[in-house]
């Protein structure tokens, strides 16, 4: 039953990141960049998950012997974001997107090599085939070169969510609540955001009432709830089967696009290919379009 839930949480919670295009899209398109939305996508998320804390009566109360790791866990996190986006600018989105769902290989590496945990032959034969799905969905034939610089860059955004998901697996906040784990990485990675886009143009205001709804959207859906449910899902099935549930995202991309080209011309003529964007909307020459990314 516990492995049934934990698939369940896994498929959750790729399904829900995949949708980060449907709601960062119209927030570019009002010319916010991306430092600006992460930043605020982290300082809500934060807001929500005390609020639910609050309501559920849940503690606040963490011991001191947990700060270390709340805080390598928001580095990671923010890190695995960070190389992502900074990767676009030197490769195409779907080389990108493929190398950054290599995180798998490093999860399984990583517990083999720090834990001795060996992998078996199904669990490297759903990796393998998670990877070559991602693939098929994400790689064009225009692609397929990628400048080493951003090839690197971008594995380490794979190796920084891999560490993420061992550390949650194998650190005694394991077991703790998900709302509670997922606050205070968050708390971490707004600091973290807000200091970056300090340091670049500036933290952008929110140009309207539309954009507030987009960005507690991005802030509920993509971030609490797939982040609450990934710590579900390693409490369930590991660490390990939970990053192969990660195909699940380009999925989810894949869906959206199919869903913009159906309604497209129809009467929600203006919605834009969304999953599609996810895939294409970056490329070398424009990094700063970039929106796909699994954290």
């Amino acid at each position: 039953m516990n492995s049934l839930k934990g698939f369940f949480y896994g498929i959750a919670t790729s399904v829900t990141f995949g949708l980060i295009p449907l709601f960062t899209l119209p927030l570019m398109q009002k010319g916010m960049m991306f430092d600006s939305i992460l930043f605020y996508r982290f300082l809500f998320a934060t807001f929500a998950l005390g609020a639910m804390m609050k309501i559920k009566k849940e503690s606040f109360r963490i011991e001191s012997r947990d700060i270390p790791m709340f805080l390598l866990l928001g580095l990671l996190y923010t890190g695995s974001a960070m190389f992502l986006f900074w990767g676009y600018g030197f490769m195409g989105a779907g080389v990108a997107t493929t190398l950054h769902f290599t995180y798998p290989v490093f999860v399984t590496l990583l517990m083999l090599v720090l834990f001795r945990e060996k992998a078996s032959w199904v669990t490297w034969v759903a990796i393998l085939l998670a990877i070559y799905g991602v693939s098929e969905l994400s790689l064009k034939g225009d692609e397929l070169s990628a400048d080493a610089t951003g090839v690197v860059i971008v594995l380490l955004s794979a190796v920084c969510y891999a560490g993420y998901i061992v550390a949650v697996n194998k650190s005694r906040l394991r077991d703790m609540s998900g709302r509670k784990l997922a606050f205070y990485v968050f708390i971490v990675s707004t600091v973290l955001f807000a200091i970056k886009a300090l340091t670049n143009q500036g933290i952008q205001s929110v140009p309207d009432a539309v954009s507030i709804g987009n960005l507690f959207l991005l802030a509920v859906v993509p971030t609490v709830i797939s982040n609450i449910t990934l710590v579900l899902a390693v409490q369930n099935i590991g660490g390990t089967m939970t990053s192969v549930l990660g195909a699940m995202e380009p999925v989810t991309a894949v869906c959206l696009d199919f869903w913009g080209r159906v309604y497209h011309a129809g009467r929600l003529g203006n919605i834009p290919h969304l999953g599609g964007c996810y895939l294409d909307c970056v490329d070398s020459d424009n990094s700063e379009k970039s929106v796909g990314c699994s954290t």
